[in-house]
């Protein structure tokens, strides 16, 4: 007696059959569906523009200076005293008002932190640190 040999093939007829029965139903089943009507949501009004941030400019030898861009960008000399004030009007007008320091390149890193401590005390939400990129 012969030793029996195993197939090494897939029978893809009963998959084909399966295939089209299902095709044949969706044919029958596409027509009958109606399609949904889509609510899209309404936009009641356009979010407000961005606010310019305040820059605070520490100076080399310590002083401060303040320029509101949104205010026609002139740079203004201000005191400590005169910071917190400021900033205070500023964050009744817009509360998410950023506020950017700028430091001279020869200011003491105390100074900038100084600020920054002030500009946390007073709840500023957004703080940063403006930097100029270095030129090749």
């Amino acid at each position: 007696m012969r030793p029996r040999r195993l197939k090494h093939e897939i029978n893809v007829v009963p998959y084909i059959d399966v295939m089209l029965v299902l095709l044949i139903i969706f044919m029958v089943t596409a027509p009958m569906i109606n399609p949904a009507a889509i609510e899209l949501p309404s936009v009641g009004k356009a979010a407000a523009p961005p606010v310019e941030p305040l820059e605070i400019i520490v100076k080399n030898d310590g002083s401060l200076a303040m320029r509101d861009r949104a205010l026609g960008g002139a740079t203004v000399s201000i005191g400590r005293m005169e910071l917190l004030e400021r900033i205070r009007e500023a964050q009744v007008r817009h509360p998410d008002q950023p506020v950017l320091i700028a430091g001279d390149r020869n200011a003491r890193y105390e100074a900038v932190l100084e600020v920054m401590d002030t500009l946390q005390r007073a709840e500023v939400a957004k703080i940063g640190l403006l930097v100029q990129p270095k030129s090749k």
